[in-house]
């Protein structure tokens, strides 16, 4: 009988799903199929919750299966791991309880919370395990850095985990260096920004996308807080409206009324000034942002890593690199690398390289020496 050696990996988007198709060889694993699945917006809005999505997105993936997948013999499938409370980093088996949690009560509504109860889904009826890796909700934050100035308001992680570790580890990779002891600096530029410090391989500080993290194409990032304050109780807006404003169609969007950089660079070489002043504010804030979390690492990382989507923009990344390349060595990682990511947490599961842990998950980071 062949060996199952292949691994499914699945993260669902706002309008997709993302899936992957990866041959397994001990912790490594090499590409067989991508791709993403394009959901229309308007079946899309029928579905009053994201958890009704379920049927829907796994019926599309079976399709995928039987298509471009048709052959596979899966010994795992990985999903992205959404919405949780806060964990350490590394791989989690899901069963049940996760499933029950990421579709009822996950800590905020978004549709990665699919991935655990696809990954489940899929799985099941192929008779492996199901996996989620390194969720957003990653938390290895040292005590110091948890407090935020006031006790009712402790600084927490929440952070674009799978691909700035999985960075992390191509970094440790390039530079012949054990993960475990990587000290660098990981910039994820998308639609959200993420910019983290990796002590050891562990995200020591990070600027969590909404407290001191850059303004990005859709998302206001830190903001002054008095005058934060203020519009809250302005009558202005409802709790609601100011969180779209604020996350979904604050940053350039706010600015430009685009969340295509692409256009707003269009825009700066047709001459327009507004254009260049806010793309210039946020490389500004990004730059800032990655000084500050390099002092963490006492200004000297083995490395500076700029990644995401944004990453692909010449322009921005030799801004960045002129600011920051005084810091320690600079990589340009362009794009999302979570479906290799999701992939190779799997994968190294599998050899018996790491143990994945049962949810409900206990926040049990061991501290580091500071």
């Amino acid at each position: 009988m062949m060996q199952q050696s292949d691994i499914l990996t699945i993260n669902p988007g706002t309008t997709t799903t993302r899936l992957g198709l990866f041959r397994a060889q001990g912790a490594a694993v090499t590409p067989i199929a991508e791709e993403t699945i394009e959901h229309d917006e308007t079946v899309m809005a029928r579905f009053a919750t994201i958890a009704e999505q379920l049927p829907f997105r796994g019926a599309a993936i079976l399709d995928w299966l039987q298509g471009a997948g048709a052959g596979a013999r899966l010994a795992a499938v990985a999903g992205r791991g959404g919405m949780l409370t806060p964990v350490p980093a590394g791989v989690i088996a899901v069963n049940d309880d996760l499933v029950d949690f990421a579709l009822h009560r996950p800590v905020h509504q978004h549709a990665s919370n699919l991935g655990a109860p696809l990954a489940n889904r899929i799985a099941a009826a192929a008779g492996c395990p199901a996996f989620v890796v390194d969720p957003v909700s990653v938390d290895e934050l040292p005590p110091v850095a948890r407090l935020s100035g006031c006790p009712d308001l402790p600084r927490f992680s929440f952070v674009h985990a799978l691909n700035i570790r999985a960075c992390g580890r191509r970094l440790a990779a390039d530079l012949g260096k054990p993960f475990d002891r990587l000290d660098a600096v990981v910039a994820h530029m998308g639609a959200g920004i993420s910019i983290a410090a990796l002590k050891r391989g562990r995200i020591v500080e990070s600027s969590n996308r909404m407290e001191i993290s850059p303004f990005s194409p859709e998302r206001a990032g830190g903001l002054p807080p008095m005058s934060l304050i203020d519009l809250c109780y302005s009558g202005a807006y409802d709790k609601d409206t100011l969180k779209r404003r604020l996350y979904g169609q604050g940053g350039v969007f706010a600015y430009l009324g685009t969340k295509d950089m692409r256009r707003v660079e269009a825009m700066i070489d047709a001459g327009d000034n507004r254009a260049r002043l806010v793309w210039e504010a946020m490389v500004y804030q990004i730059a800032r942002a990655i000084g500050a979390v390099a002092s963490v690492l006492d200004f000297r990382p083995d490395g500076i890593v700029l990644t995401g989507g944004m990453a692909h923009s010449a322009r921005l990344t030799d801004a960045l690199t002129r600011r920051c390349a005084a810091l320690g060595p600079l990589r340009i990682y362009p794009g999302s690398h979570e479906s290799e990511a999701l992939a190779a947490g799997a994968a190294r599961v599998l050899a018996g390289v790491e143990t994945a842990r049962s949810w409900p998950v206990t926040l049990d980071v061991e501290p580091l020496p500071w």
